[in-house]
């Protein structure tokens, strides 16, 4: 996924989930072949500080090329709880 890669080296933004689904739209090329045609779709969630939000919600925007037809959606909300958790910079040895 091209803006996976971009959100790394542009954001440094490493904390998301990538999960499939099947779908059509209503003006997709499939929707007048009948129903049971659907195709599959990518859905990245990312999570994300507030201050951080509108920033990434633009930059996903532009990565993903939502604003041309059938570029899909992007959608923000707020979260109702949320661990921060992040590994040590220096972890000890295992034994």
């Amino acid at each position: 996924m091209p803006v996976l890669k971009e959100l790394k080296q542009e954001l440094d933004i490493v904390a998301c989930s990538i999960n499939h689904a099947r779908g059509s739209g209503r003006f997709s090329p499939l929707a007048d072949r009948g129903v049971g045609e659907q195709t599959e779709k990518e859905i990245l969630s990312v999570i994300v500080d507030e201050a951080q939000a509108e920033a990434v919600f633009a930059f996903i925007f532009q990565a993903a090329k939502v604003d041309r037809p059938h570029g899909g959606l992007v959608f923000q909300s707020a979260l109702g709880l949320t661990t921060h958790y992040q590994i040590p910079a220096e972890l000890p040895a295992e034994r």
